[in-house]
Protein backbone atom coordinates (compact mmCIF):
# COMPACT_ATOMS: atom_id res chain seq x y z
CA UNK A 1 0.00 0.00 0.00
CA UNK A 2 1.42 2.87 -1.10
CA UNK A 3 2.58 5.82 1.46
CA UNK A 4 2.41 9.60 0.80
CA UNK A 5 4.83 11.83 2.45
CA UNK A 6 5.03 15.79 2.37
CA UNK A 7 7.88 17.26 3.09
CA UNK A 8 8.19 21.01 3.49
CA UNK A 9 9.56 24.11 4.93
CA UNK A 10 7.69 25.81 8.20
CA UNK A 11 7.29 29.35 6.41
CA UNK A 12 4.85 31.12 4.03
CA UNK A 13 6.49 29.70 0.89
CA UNK A 14 6.48 25.66 2.38
CA UNK A 15 3.10 26.07 3.82
CA UNK A 16 1.22 28.15 0.55
CA UNK A 17 3.09 25.69 -1.72
CA UNK A 18 1.53 22.54 0.02
CA UNK A 19 -1.83 23.92 0.54
CA UNK A 20 -2.24 24.95 -3.69
CA UNK A 21 -1.04 20.90 -4.33
CA UNK A 22 -3.50 19.89 -1.34
CA UNK A 23 -6.23 22.02 -2.67
CA UNK A 24 -5.70 20.08 -6.16
CA UNK A 25 -5.25 16.88 -5.00
CA UNK A 26 -5.67 16.00 -1.16
CA UNK A 27 -4.14 13.43 0.58
CA UNK A 28 -3.99 11.86 3.85
CA UNK A 29 0.31 11.89 3.97
CA UNK A 30 2.87 12.23 6.88
CA UNK A 31 3.26 15.61 6.82
CA UNK A 32 7.49 16.55 8.00
CA UNK A 33 8.54 19.83 8.60
CA UNK A 34 9.77 22.03 11.40
CA UNK A 35 10.93 25.82 12.26
CA UNK A 36 12.27 27.46 8.71
CA UNK A 37 16.07 26.65 9.78
CA UNK A 38 15.05 22.71 9.77
CA UNK A 39 15.68 22.13 6.23
CA UNK A 40 17.38 19.06 6.55
CA UNK A 41 14.25 17.73 6.13
CA UNK A 42 14.32 14.33 4.31
CA UNK A 43 16.37 12.59 7.00
CA UNK A 44 13.28 11.92 8.97
CA UNK A 45 11.87 10.54 5.77
CA UNK A 46 11.47 6.19 5.85
CA UNK A 47 9.95 5.22 2.48
CA UNK A 48 9.82 2.15 0.59
CA UNK A 49 9.75 1.31 -2.98
CA UNK A 50 6.09 2.60 -4.69
CA UNK A 51 5.55 5.46 -1.59
CA UNK A 52 5.60 8.53 -2.92
CA UNK A 53 7.36 12.15 -1.59
CA UNK A 54 6.29 15.71 -2.29
CA UNK A 55 9.13 17.89 -1.52
CA UNK A 56 8.59 21.94 -1.11
CA UNK A 57 11.12 24.80 -0.86
CA UNK A 58 14.22 23.09 1.05
CA UNK A 59 17.69 23.12 -1.01
CA UNK A 60 18.13 19.51 -2.83
CA UNK A 61 21.61 20.36 -2.11
CA UNK A 62 21.55 20.34 1.62
CA UNK A 63 19.39 17.33 1.20
CA UNK A 64 21.42 15.00 -1.64
CA UNK A 65 22.58 12.01 0.32
CA UNK A 66 18.58 11.53 1.97
CA UNK A 67 16.89 12.10 -1.57
CA UNK A 68 19.54 9.87 -3.35
CA UNK A 69 19.07 7.17 -0.51
CA UNK A 70 15.23 7.97 -0.61
CA UNK A 71 15.34 6.84 -4.55
CA UNK A 72 17.81 3.85 -4.27
CA UNK A 73 14.64 2.26 -2.25
CA UNK A 74 12.49 3.02 -4.85
CA UNK A 75 10.15 5.65 -3.66
CA UNK A 76 9.17 8.54 -5.73
CA UNK A 77 9.77 11.75 -5.41
CA UNK A 78 8.46 15.29 -6.53
CA UNK A 79 10.81 18.16 -5.28
CA UNK A 80 9.70 21.56 -5.80
CA UNK A 81 12.13 24.96 -4.62
CA UNK A 82 13.93 27.84 -5.62
CA UNK A 83 16.79 27.26 -3.42
CA UNK A 84 20.73 26.87 -4.68
CA UNK A 85 20.57 22.64 -5.46
CA UNK A 86 23.51 22.30 -7.08
CA UNK A 87 23.75 19.05 -9.59
CA UNK A 88 20.42 17.46 -9.83
CA UNK A 89 20.49 14.05 -9.63
CA UNK A 90 18.90 12.22 -12.88
CA UNK A 91 16.93 9.17 -12.01
CA UNK A 92 13.41 7.86 -13.00
CA UNK A 93 11.77 8.29 -9.75
CA UNK A 94 12.72 11.61 -9.56
CA UNK A 95 10.80 14.97 -10.91
CA UNK A 96 12.29 17.86 -10.32
CA UNK A 97 11.31 21.76 -10.54
CA UNK A 98 14.35 23.77 -9.58
CA UNK A 99 14.74 27.47 -9.97
CA UNK A 100 17.23 29.15 -8.69
CA UNK A 101 16.86 32.90 -9.83
CA UNK A 102 15.95 35.38 -7.39
CA UNK A 103 12.47 36.46 -8.63
CA UNK A 104 10.76 33.23 -7.75
CA UNK A 105 9.50 31.03 -4.88
CA UNK A 106 8.09 27.83 -4.34
CA UNK A 107 4.84 28.49 -4.22
CA UNK A 108 5.28 30.31 -7.68
CA UNK A 109 6.97 27.56 -9.11
CA UNK A 110 3.76 25.23 -7.55
CA UNK A 111 0.99 27.97 -9.05
CA UNK A 112 2.71 27.33 -12.72
CA UNK A 113 2.97 23.77 -12.17
CA UNK A 114 -1.04 23.86 -11.20
CA UNK A 115 -1.82 26.57 -14.29
CA UNK A 116 -2.68 29.27 -12.09
CA UNK A 117 -5.05 27.53 -10.05
CA UNK A 118 -4.83 29.23 -6.55
CA UNK A 119 -2.93 31.99 -7.75
CA UNK A 120 -3.80 34.01 -4.25
CA UNK A 121 -2.00 31.06 -2.02
CA UNK A 122 1.24 32.07 -4.50
CA UNK A 123 0.94 35.97 -3.52
CA UNK A 124 0.21 35.04 -0.43
CA UNK A 125 3.71 33.18 -0.12
CA UNK A 126 5.64 35.96 -2.45
CA UNK A 127 4.53 38.52 0.11
CA UNK A 128 6.29 35.92 2.72
CA UNK A 129 9.00 35.62 1.21
CA UNK A 130 10.02 39.11 0.07
CA UNK A 131 9.19 39.19 -2.82
CA UNK A 132 6.66 42.50 -2.67
CA UNK A 133 7.31 43.39 -6.36
CA UNK A 134 6.70 40.24 -7.69
CA UNK A 135 3.68 39.55 -5.23
CA UNK A 136 2.02 43.01 -6.39
CA UNK A 137 2.22 42.37 -10.30
CA UNK A 138 0.72 39.49 -9.76
CA UNK A 139 -1.96 41.14 -7.62
CA UNK A 140 -2.30 44.14 -10.86
CA UNK A 141 -2.67 40.88 -13.25
CA UNK A 142 -5.17 39.56 -11.29
CA UNK A 143 -7.23 43.20 -10.91
CA UNK A 144 -7.35 42.63 -6.94
CA UNK A 145 -8.13 46.34 -5.22
CA UNK A 146 -5.87 47.80 -2.27
CA UNK A 147 -7.52 46.04 0.60
CA UNK A 148 -7.31 42.57 -0.58
CA UNK A 149 -3.52 43.31 -1.52
CA UNK A 150 -2.92 44.50 1.80
CA UNK A 151 -4.99 41.44 2.76
CA UNK A 152 -2.93 38.91 1.27
CA UNK A 153 0.47 40.61 1.77
CA UNK A 154 -0.31 41.08 5.74
CA UNK A 155 -1.11 37.10 5.71
CA UNK A 156 2.14 35.71 4.13
CA UNK A 157 4.16 38.02 6.66
CA UNK A 158 2.60 36.41 9.65
CA UNK A 159 2.75 32.92 7.90
CA UNK A 160 6.45 33.47 7.53
CA UNK A 161 6.88 35.23 10.95
CA UNK A 162 5.62 31.77 12.04
CA UNK A 163 8.21 29.82 10.81
CA UNK A 164 11.48 31.49 12.52
CA UNK A 165 12.53 30.43 15.78
CA UNK A 166 15.47 28.23 16.82
CA UNK A 167 13.21 25.86 18.52
CA UNK A 168 9.52 24.45 17.77
CA UNK A 169 8.84 26.37 21.45
CA UNK A 170 9.58 29.76 19.85
CA UNK A 171 6.77 29.14 17.65
CA UNK A 172 2.82 30.75 18.12
CA UNK A 173 2.10 27.13 16.09
CA UNK A 174 4.02 24.23 14.88
CA UNK A 175 3.96 25.01 10.88
CA UNK A 176 2.02 21.32 10.10
CA UNK A 177 -1.13 22.54 12.99
CA UNK A 178 -0.94 26.05 10.99
CA UNK A 179 -0.69 24.28 7.42
CA UNK A 180 -3.88 21.71 8.87
CA UNK A 181 -5.28 24.67 9.69
CA UNK A 182 -5.73 26.98 6.67
CA UNK A 183 -5.58 23.57 3.89
CA UNK A 184 -9.20 23.68 3.23
CA UNK A 185 -9.61 27.33 2.34
CA UNK A 186 -9.96 27.88 -1.42
CA UNK A 187 -9.27 31.72 -0.71
CA UNK A 188 -6.71 33.07 1.28
CA UNK A 189 -9.26 36.14 2.25
CA UNK A 190 -11.37 33.71 3.53
CA UNK A 191 -9.02 32.52 6.26
CA UNK A 192 -7.56 35.33 6.95
CA UNK A 193 -10.95 36.70 8.24
CA UNK A 194 -12.16 33.55 9.89
CA UNK A 195 -8.75 31.36 11.06
CA UNK A 196 -8.23 31.84 14.90
CA UNK A 197 -5.14 30.70 14.36
CA UNK A 198 -4.53 34.13 12.11
CA UNK A 199 -5.72 36.34 14.51
CA UNK A 200 -3.04 34.92 17.54
CA UNK A 201 -0.56 35.23 14.91
CA UNK A 202 -1.43 39.51 14.17
CA UNK A 203 -1.35 39.69 18.15
CA UNK A 204 1.86 37.97 18.82
CA UNK A 205 3.38 39.69 16.09
CA UNK A 206 2.46 43.07 17.14
CA UNK A 207 3.45 42.84 20.21
CA UNK A 208 6.84 41.05 19.12
CA UNK A 209 7.86 44.03 16.76
CA UNK A 210 7.33 46.90 18.96
CA UNK A 211 10.69 45.17 20.45
CA UNK A 212 12.36 45.81 17.21
CA UNK A 213 11.23 49.59 16.51
CA UNK A 214 14.45 51.27 18.75
CA UNK A 215 17.41 48.57 17.45
CA UNK A 216 19.78 50.47 15.75
CA UNK A 217 22.69 48.83 13.67
CA UNK A 218 26.08 47.66 14.63
CA UNK A 219 27.70 48.47 11.51
CA UNK A 220 26.16 50.60 8.96
CA UNK A 221 27.78 51.66 5.49
CA UNK A 222 26.39 52.53 2.24
CA UNK A 223 25.75 49.05 0.85
CA UNK A 224 25.66 46.79 4.19
CA UNK A 225 24.35 46.85 7.63
CA UNK A 226 24.51 44.53 10.71
CA UNK A 227 22.06 43.88 13.72
CA UNK A 228 22.48 41.60 16.89
CA UNK A 229 19.28 40.30 18.19
CA UNK A 230 19.06 39.70 22.32
CA UNK A 231 18.67 35.73 23.31
CA UNK A 232 15.15 36.27 23.75
CA UNK A 233 12.15 34.13 21.78
CA UNK A 234 10.59 37.55 20.56
CA UNK A 235 14.22 38.01 19.12
CA UNK A 236 14.30 34.64 17.35
CA UNK A 237 10.80 35.03 16.03
CA UNK A 238 11.61 38.54 14.62
CA UNK A 239 14.88 38.09 12.76
CA UNK A 240 13.28 37.43 9.34
CA UNK A 241 10.71 40.13 9.50
CA UNK A 242 13.38 42.46 10.74
CA UNK A 243 15.80 41.47 7.56
CA UNK A 244 12.36 41.39 5.32
CA UNK A 245 11.66 44.61 6.43
CA UNK A 246 15.03 46.18 6.45
CA UNK A 247 15.77 45.10 2.90
CA UNK A 248 12.58 47.16 2.05
CA UNK A 249 13.09 50.10 4.02
CA UNK A 250 17.04 50.10 2.67
CA UNK A 251 17.09 48.43 -0.84
CA UNK A 252 20.38 49.49 -1.73
CA UNK A 253 21.86 47.59 1.20
CA UNK A 254 22.57 44.05 2.54
CA UNK A 255 21.76 43.14 5.70
CA UNK A 256 23.25 40.52 8.16
CA UNK A 257 20.90 39.72 11.20
CA UNK A 258 22.67 37.99 14.10
CA UNK A 259 20.10 36.35 16.93
CA UNK A 260 21.75 34.03 20.05
CA UNK A 261 20.32 30.79 20.71
CA UNK A 262 21.05 30.99 23.76
CA UNK A 263 23.60 27.70 23.74
CA UNK A 264 26.63 29.83 22.13
CA UNK A 265 25.97 30.12 19.21
CA UNK A 266 23.82 32.51 16.51
CA UNK A 267 21.05 32.36 13.80
CA UNK A 268 22.56 34.45 11.12
CA UNK A 269 20.11 35.58 8.14
CA UNK A 270 21.62 37.15 5.69
CA UNK A 271 19.59 39.61 2.44
CA UNK A 272 21.20 40.73 -0.52
CA UNK A 273 20.12 44.28 -1.25
CA UNK A 274 17.39 45.22 -3.07
CA UNK A 275 18.58 46.78 -6.15
CA UNK A 276 21.36 43.92 -6.50
CA UNK A 277 19.93 40.72 -5.22
CA UNK A 278 23.12 38.22 -5.23
CA UNK A 279 24.83 36.58 -3.35
CA UNK A 280 23.53 35.65 0.02
CA UNK A 281 23.92 32.30 -0.53
CA UNK A 282 27.20 31.93 -1.72
CA UNK A 283 28.14 33.76 1.05
CA UNK A 284 26.51 31.88 3.48
CA UNK A 285 27.76 28.55 2.47
CA UNK A 286 31.20 29.06 3.13
CA UNK A 287 30.09 28.75 6.44
CA UNK A 288 28.71 25.06 7.90
CA UNK A 289 25.13 24.98 7.82
CA UNK A 290 24.94 27.87 5.39
CA UNK A 291 22.25 28.15 2.81
CA UNK A 292 19.34 30.09 1.28
CA UNK A 293 18.95 31.72 -2.33
CA UNK A 294 20.62 34.21 -4.50
CA UNK A 295 18.62 37.21 -2.28
CA UNK A 296 17.91 35.89 0.98
CA UNK A 297 19.75 32.52 2.77
CA UNK A 298 20.89 32.18 6.70
CA UNK A 299 23.45 30.24 8.70
CA UNK A 300 21.84 28.19 11.13
CA UNK A 301 24.29 27.73 13.83
CA UNK A 302 27.52 30.46 13.77
CA UNK A 303 29.61 30.05 17.14
CA UNK A 304 29.20 33.34 19.14
CA UNK A 305 33.04 33.47 19.63
CA UNK A 306 33.50 33.69 15.91
CA UNK A 307 31.10 36.56 15.51
CA UNK A 308 34.06 39.52 14.78
CA UNK A 309 35.10 37.19 11.72
CA UNK A 310 31.44 37.06 10.46
CA UNK A 311 30.86 40.44 10.71
CA UNK A 312 34.30 41.42 8.76
CA UNK A 313 33.92 38.81 5.83
CA UNK A 314 30.08 40.49 5.63
CA UNK A 315 31.30 43.59 5.10
CA UNK A 316 34.12 42.91 3.17
CA UNK A 317 31.92 40.78 0.37
CA UNK A 318 28.41 43.66 0.96
CA UNK A 319 30.30 47.00 1.93
CA UNK A 320 31.83 49.72 0.65
CA UNK A 321 32.64 52.84 3.04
Amino acid sequence: MTKYFDVFNGDADGICALIQLRLVEPLDAELITGVKRNITLLQQVNAIAGDRITVLDISLDRNRTDLQRLLATGANVHYLDHHYAGEIPVHSNLQAMIDESPDTCTSLLVDRFLNERYSLWAIVAAFGDNLVSIAQKYCSELGLNAVDIQLLRQLGELLNYNGYGSYIEDLHFHPASLFRALQHFDDPREAYGSSPEVAILARGYAADMHHISALTPLVVTNTAAVYQLPDEAWARRTVGTLANNLSQTYPERAHLILCSDGQGSLSVSVRAAKTHPYGASAFCRHYPEGGGREAAAGINRHPEVMVGDLIADFVRTFGSP
